[in-house]
């Protein structure tokens, strides 16, 4: 629980300023997010809760999508340890976040594609793709 809600911690910390009632946190139904503590963290700064409905597999298949590519692209050794582990874990969401293009994100890294969308500045020297409704199966490899 504690870690559940730490996350949600960061989350206000980093974007407190850019949070509003769009913003959805997604789960799974869980005990972690279904906990009276976690719903009133979300209601406290007027997050909205998106829930996963029971033994429906597609309600959550981007983050299925981010954790089965992490999966691939991480080789984690029986003899890693914990910290080792933690590096490899830190390195690769660094380098999805600001590294990994993704064609359903105009071509952009996930951090670049945000940026791009709050500011209409499109980093590339090209002209932006149309966006697609995709998930992350179009990634650029």
């Amino acid at each position: 629980m504690d870690f559940v809600l730490e996350t949600v911690q960061q989350l206000i910390e980093k974007h407190d300023n850019e949070l509003n009632t769009d913003v959805l946190v997604h789960s799974d139904q869980g005990c972690h997010y279904t906990s009276n503590r976690f719903v009133e963290v979300l209601n406290d700064y007027d997050l909205r809760q998106s829930m996963s409905r029971r033994a429906n597999c597609w309600d959550n298949a981007p983050q299925e999508s981010l954790f089965g590519h992490m999966k691939e692209e991480i080789h984690i050794l029986p003899s890693d340890t914990h910290a080792n582990i933690v590096r490899k874990v830190d390195d690769w969401v660094d380098y999805y976040n600001n590294d990994r293009y993704q064609w359903g994100l105009a071509k952009l890294s996930p951090n670049e594609f945000y940026q791009y969308t709050k500011t209409g500045v499109y980093p590339l020297p090209t002209e932006p793709p149309a966006t697609t409704e995709k998930g992350d199966d179009d990634d650029i490899d």
